[in-house]
C-alpha cells in the first residue's frame, strides 16, 4: 500500500524556509569543487549533487533507496542557501523539503521493497574494535551525525571522503585506508554505502562508539572509488569499467575482517522513496 507524501511537499509555507536560495546546474569543468554539502556560518552550499542526493537530506533518507527518472541521479546541481535568522542546521532537512517542493515541484511516495543488502556482522575470530566512552558534553539530539558536515569529494579515482562530526568523531576513506573515530557502526555503514551498490545494514548488535583503522589494497581502493562513481550515476570510461568488472564486490568485507567484521550478502525488506514527478529544470531563482 502506497503512502503518498504530497502534503509534505505541497505546503512549504508552513515549514521553516531558507532566507535566500539559488539553484544552478553543476559545471564539472570548474576547478576546486568538492562535491557534497558544506556549511560556512549561516550559508549552506550543495555542490555537484543530484536531486536524489538533496532528497536524501530533505527526508533523512538514503540516496540509494530513492528511485525515479534516470536524470534525477545523473543531472547535478549546485545549491546556495542562507539559513534564516535564528535557524539551525537541525532544521535544514525541513527547509530542503520546502525548497525542492517549490523549485523542482517534486512529488513522491513511500513504498517497501525486498532488496539485496550487505549485512555488517561479526566475523570469526577476535573483535579488534576499540570502544570509546561517549563524550559527557555531547547532546545526542543536537550532535547526531547527519552527513551534512564537511563532506569531501567522493567520486573519482584517487579521491577520498572525510566527514567530521561533533566532539572529534570522524570517518575518513583515503590513501588506501579507512579510519573511524568515535562513531557507532550504523554511521560507518552509511558512509561505506558510498562505495557499494547495496544498502549496508548494521546487524552486529554492537551499540557503542568505536575507533578502528583498516588498510585497503591499492587495487581494491581504486575499485571502491570507481564503484562510488557508478553508484552516484557517473559513466565510466571503457577501461575503467573493465577494471571494475574484474574486481571482487567484497573488497570492503575483506578489509573489515582485519578488525573482526565482515559483510554478508542478504535480502531484506526496505523502505524506499519513489519520485513520481519533478522538474528537470528548476524554476528561476
Amino acid at each position: 500500500m502506497r503512502l503518498i507524501l504530497p502534503i509534505l511537499l505541497a505546503c512549504p509555507v508552513f515549514a521553516q524556509q531558507f532566507e535566500v536560495a539559488s539553484i544552478r546546474p553543476f559545471d564539472p569543468t570548474l576547478p576546486g569543487q568538492a562535491a557534497g554539502l558544506h556549511f560556512d556560518g549561516a550559508l549552506l552550499r550543495g555542490v555537484g549533487l543530484s536531486l536524489r542526493d538533496y532528497l536524501a537530506t530533505a527526508y533523512r533518507f538514503k540516496a540509494v533507496l530513492i528511485s525515479g527518472p534516470d536524470w534525477t541521479l545523473t543531472d547535478r546541481y549546485n545549491i546556495s542557501a542562507t539559513l534564516p535568522e535564528g535557524g539551525s542546521r537541525a532544521q535544514v532537512p525541513e527547509m530542503m523539503q520546502a525548497l525542492l517542493a517549490d523549485r523542482f515541484h517534486v512529488k513522491l511516495h513511500k513504498d517497501k521493497k525486498e532488496l539485496p543488502i550487505f549485512a555488517l556482522v561479526l566475523a570469526k575470530g577476535p573483535l579488534k574494535l576499540k570502544e570509546v566512552p561517549p563524550d559527557p558534553d555531547a547532546d545526542p539530539e543536537k550532535d547526531e551525525p547527519t552527513g551534512l558536515a564537511n563532506v569531501g569529494t567522493i567520486a573519482g579515482v584517487g579521491n577520498g571522503a572525510s566527514i567530521t562530526y561533533a566532539h572529534g568523531a570522524s570517518v575518513s576513506i583515503a590513501n588506501n585506508r579507512i579510519e573511524v573515530r568515535k562513531l557507532p557502526l550504523w554511521v560507518v555503514c552509511r558512509t561505506l554505502e558510498r562505495y557499494s551498490d547495496r544498502q549496508i545494514v548494521d546487524m552486529t548488535g554492537l551499540t557503542g562508539l568505536y575507533n578502528f583503522t583498516v588498510d585497503v589494497t591499492p587495487e581494491d581502493y581504486q575499485a571502491m572509488n570507481l564503484r562510488s562513481a557508478v553508484v552516484r550515476g557517473f559513466n565510466l570510461p571503457p577501461d575503467a569499467q573493465k577494471f571494475l568488472d574484474s574486481t571482487s564486490p567484497f573488497a570492503l568485507s575483506d578489509a573489515l575482517q582485519q578488525v573482526g567484521l565482515k559483510l554478508e550478502a542478504r535480502k531484506a525488506p526496505l523502505d524506499v522513496l519513489v519520485i513520481d514527478d519533478a522538474l528537470k529544470t528548476p524554476t528561476a531563482n
